[in-house]
């Protein structure tokens, strides 16, 4: 065989073997799993819902929360039961005063990773934890402190270091050190131990800088 086509055959060989996973590298980024890209577009609508509302924007914020909504609906109708785009909207219906609607969202999303989770799923765990932790959190809010308890208790035995502080932008968009699941639970805990009329389940003041949890 010719020394220069021999050559030239294995130059594009080695070409190759780097260009496919280059190109696959680059099918993966520019193609994300079905439901990943509106389920980002959700995440930046809520964090942009976070700081109007924090700022006392309420009618920009009420916009944002709904297209926040839109975008996790958009991520479930391309993959139903896309973990995020359910967490999503669970958190949506927390910030919105939708305890009801949340309540279901976060036990339906539960009872499906209680049904999928496999044992190496560590972002699965997380995001088991981080529902529990929401859950407990609605019911903490209604006043309904046992069940509020029952779940803090079973996100930190999920996983501790999922909820045990808030996420880098709710440390960013509100105070660096707010109450942990951990916390809480402690909290609640003591205060049920007291008699009825001794206990102080609500602190206004604490109560509003406790923050939802995303896997």
């Amino acid at each position: 065989m010719n020394p220069r086509v021999l050559r030239r055959f294995i130059i594009i060989c080695i070409v190759m073997s780097l260009a496919v996973p280059v190109v696959a590298l680059g099918f993966h980024y520019f193609s994300p799993p079905p439901g990943d890209y509106e389920t980002r577009q959700g995440d930046i609508h809520l964090t942009t819902a976070y700081s109007q509302a924090n700022q006392g924007n309420e009618t920009m914020a009420a916009r944002e929360y709904q297209s926040a909504l839109e975008a996790f609906d958009r991520a479930l109708e391309a993959h139903p039961n896309h973990r995020g785009a359910l967490m999503g909207r669970a958190l949506v219906f927390i910030q919105t005063e939708r305890y009801e609607e949340a309540i279901a969202q976060l036990r339906d999303l539960i009872a499906f990773l209680n049904e999928t989770l496999e044992d190496d799923d560590l972002t699965g765990r997380g995001a088991l934890a981080a529902a529990h932790a929401n859950l407990g959190i609605v019911f903490d809010r209604m006043g309904r402190y046992e069940q509020a308890l029952e779940h803090y208790m079973q996100a930190i035995t999920i996983d501790d270091e999922t909820v045990s502080g808030p996420a880098l932008v709710d440390r960013i968009i509100h105070q660096p050190h707010p109450a942990t699941v951990r916390d809480r639970a402690v909290y609640i805990a003591t205060q049920l131990e007291l008699p009825e009329e001794e206990r102080r389940l609500r602190i206004p003041e604490q109560d509003a800088e406790q923050r939802m949890y995303r896997p």
